[in-house]
């Protein structure tokens, strides 16, 4: 049975490595990046109050902080497109390394009880330590985002056979369920906590400016670059422990990689956007389909996509119910919903 998984593995493989295949690839990455750049545009120039392209160009020419829509876009609309970029690109790397980590098409960053614990820390800072800016909410989230992270891995890897998904899956959901429980009591002690704690909980890039990013930055590039360099790790893992060893990779230290990545992108997009879902589950199904089973490229295509469906659904949720808007994480909730029934439902659910 080993062999023939491996067999497969490597077929598929090889018709991803061959060189008119990496061709398209490379191609179907360049257009993936110019949509991306065409989103960013829209999202500076689309609102509640539109903005014709050649304002954003005189932006760019000569920032006048006395023209009303040069502050609109100064401080209102590329920080908020900024912090969805670096979001969805943690999002997306963050959700493809998880499904690769656990050998799961259902696993989204949320596994390893990162959001969980981004909250609960969250909801001290607001409560015990009086936080009222998003400068402030990066630190708690983040720090966290990475004890939880690093807890639940902890858990995962007693026993004789060290760190396996299952047991990460298990940790991850146990943690949660207490953390999230702890960050129930305080918040119906607290109603000042719960009144700021909401609006960070439903996710959005609204209110960010680009001091949040900047804090975020280094975390998301650290986590980044790890994540790239376990594209290959990842591509034998995904054949199981024990054929990965055979094939000269250290599986725990691959593991725990992979972990550090998730925790770094995860807590830190979710630190200045909230707890965003479906984009880390979605989105590397979607770069899968496109790319087929090599990680090295699924990852690439993850972190440009993932920022792209974010920006879109930000763009949406700000036209659908003018004057107001919708917040970015209800609308990938109600776009993601009906992706996660469908990936449900598929017979080869399974199959990474």
């Amino acid at each position: 049975m080993t062999t023939t998984a491996t067999s497969g593995q490597g077929i598929r493989a090889h018709r991803t490595s061959r060189p008119g295949r990496q061709a398209a690839l490379a191609a179907g990455l360049l257009a993936s990046v110019l949509v991306l750049a065409g989103l960013v545009v829209v999202s500076i120039c689309v609102g509640s109050v539109s903005l014709p392209l050649s304002t954003f160009l005189d932006v760019l020419r000569g920032y006048d902080p006395n023209d009303p829509d040069h502050l609109i876009i100064a401080t209102m609309r590329v920080p908020r497109t900024v912090v969805g970029l670096l979001a969805g690109a943690a999002l997306g790397l963050a959700g493809a390394v998880m499904q690769g980590l656990a050998r799961n098409p259902l696993a989204d960053p949320g596994i390893l009880g990162v959001n969980a614990g981004a909250a609960l820390l969250m909801v001290l800072g607001i409560s015990a330590f009086h936080v009222t800016h998003f400068t402030g909410y990066v630190w708690f989230g983040f720090a966290g985002a990475a004890a939880a992270g690093l807890l639940v891995y902890r858990i995962g890897s007693f026993g004789r056979d060290g760190v396996t998904p299952v047991k990460l899956a298990l940790a991850g959901a146990a943690i949660s369920a207490a953390l999230g429980s702890v960050t129930t009591a305080v918040l119906l002690t607290d109603t000042d906590a719960f009144d700021q704690f909401r609006f960070w909980q439903v996710g959005s890039l609204a209110n960010r400016d680009l001091a949040v990013a900047g804090q975020a930055l280094p975390f998301l590039a650290v986590g980044a670059g790890v994540a790239l360099v376990c594209g290959r790790l990842l591509n034998a893992m995904a054949l199981g422990d024990d054929v990965a060893r055979s094939l000269g990779v250290h599986v725990a230290l691959a593991q725990g990689l992979a972990a550090i990545a998730v925790v770094s992108l995860c807590g830190a997009a979710t630190a200045i956007a909230g707890p965003i879902a479906f984009v880390g589950l979605a989105v590397p199904h979607a770069a899968r389909l496109l790319t087929g089973p090599d990680y090295r490229w699924v990852l690439l295509y993850s972190m440009v996509l993932a920022p792209s469906l974010l920006l879109a659904a930000d763009v949406l949720g700000r036209v659908v119910a003018p004057p107001g808007e919708v917040q970015v994480g209800v609308v990938t909730a109600v776009v993601g919903a009906p992706v996660l029934v469908a990936l449900v439902r598929r017979r080869k659910v399974a199959e990474l």
